[in-house]
């Protein structure tokens, strides 16, 4: 437990400060916290309301957990600079997607009907997507609208005339094939080793995904060399996606061992050495460590730009925050309730 308290300090007090840092500086005025979250938070979230409603999704894919303010808050604290509210916008309706795509395979839909699906998602190809049942149809729809709406802002505001649709498309791909790997080990019950589990649960984290996207959402200078190496997985991508696969899993093992889905790093930790839950959770935190020393030493290495690598950084402080103490993604406890309304609703005086 003192691992995660330990990482989770500083960005609970961080998400408050940088807002109040920003309030301050814009004034000697005694400013309130929601003044700002008015004009540069409020703003944004209503509309990412407004296109969530329109959409309808929460209505017509009932399975799925809507978890609208939630997915706010992790692009919040994933870059909460006033001037990128182009990353807020589209983000927060990724992690949408993201959530809404988990639930179909680790839900809803039947293995023969994700193998059709994560084809069709693989090629892209619109005249297959009439052979998917009406709520993957759905999906599909919606999907590429949403990756065809962020690739056609992104020349305006990014200054490069360029076509990223497929980029994205390929990061939404190869998510949708770690999660059928993960069906199929359910489906067949398949207790994949340690090893296996954490080489796909670096891309079924969605940290590939998530940084694929940050990259154009982000003021960064395009260099095709860098979406290559994106693609390969550089060691700042798979130490954190090893790092929020891993805390995610002991945050809602219990959860979904319950309700019934594939073993997670825990279980297969368990199952390889016949080690007692507790000493699992000991040897997987004591990984989590090891991997958080790889990780900063690869983030100080990196050719990146500075600002993407704050943002790997603060998306694996945002999901350790998230996990702390559970799934605090899908069942809030007071403490994250308690966050979320001072960050956006209570006033703050500086």
């Amino acid at each position: 437990m003192f691992l995660f308290h330990k990482f989770i300090i500083p960005i609970s007090h961080s998400m408050i400060l940088i807002l109040r840092f920003y309030i301050i500086s814009k004034s000697n005025q005694n400013y309130f916290f929601f003044t700002y979250t008015k004009s540069h938070n409020s703003f944004p979230f209503v509309n990412y309301l407004r296109w969530w409603n329109q959409g309808g999704l929460g209505e017509k894919l009932s399975f799925f957990r809507e978890r609208v303010v939630d997915n706010y808050i992790w692009s919040l604290g994933a870059n909460s600079r006033p001037d990128l509210d182009f990353f807020r916008k589209h983000m927060t309706r990724i992690i949408s997607f993201i959530t809404l795509i988990d639930d179909v395979y680790d839900v809803y839909g039947t293995l023969e009907e994700l193998e059709r699906f994560t084809e069709v998602i693989d090629r892209c190809d619109l005249s297959s997507v009439d052979s998917l049942p009406d709520y993957m149809k759905t999906c599909f729809q919606a999907l590429y609208n949403l990756v065809n709406e962020m690739a056609s802002e992104y020349p305006e505001k990014n200054g490069y005339n360029i076509n990223i649709t497929s980029y994205l498309m390929k990061a939404w791909a190869n998510l949708c094939k770690a999660f059928l790997n993960e069906a199929k080990w359910y489906h067949s019950g398949y207790t994949p080793s340690f090893e296996e589990y954490i080489q796909n649960g670096v891309t079924s984290s969605s940290v590939p995904l998530l940084l694929t996207h940050s990259y154009f959402l982000i003021p960064n200078s395009f260099k095709e060399e860098e979406i290559k190496n994106l693609e390969e997985y550089p060691d700042i991508i798979c130490f954190a996606g090893k790092i929020f696969r891993m805390v995610n899993d002991i945050g809602t093992y219990k959860r979904e061992d319950a309700t019934g889905d594939v073993a997670k790093s825990l279980q297969c930790y368990m199952n390889q050495s016949g080690a007692p839950e507790a000493e699992a959770r000991e040897h997987l935190t004591s990984v989590i460590h090891k991997t958080w020393k790889k990780f900063n030493e690869a983030t100080h290495n990196s050719s990146f730009s500075q600002g993407f690598k704050n943002t790997v950084r603060t998306f694996v402080n945002v999901a350790i925050w998230s996990y702390q103490r559970g799934d605090g993604y899908t069942i809030h406890d007071p403490e994250i309730q308690s966050l979320i309304r001072s960050l956006m609703v209570q006033p703050i005086l500086p």
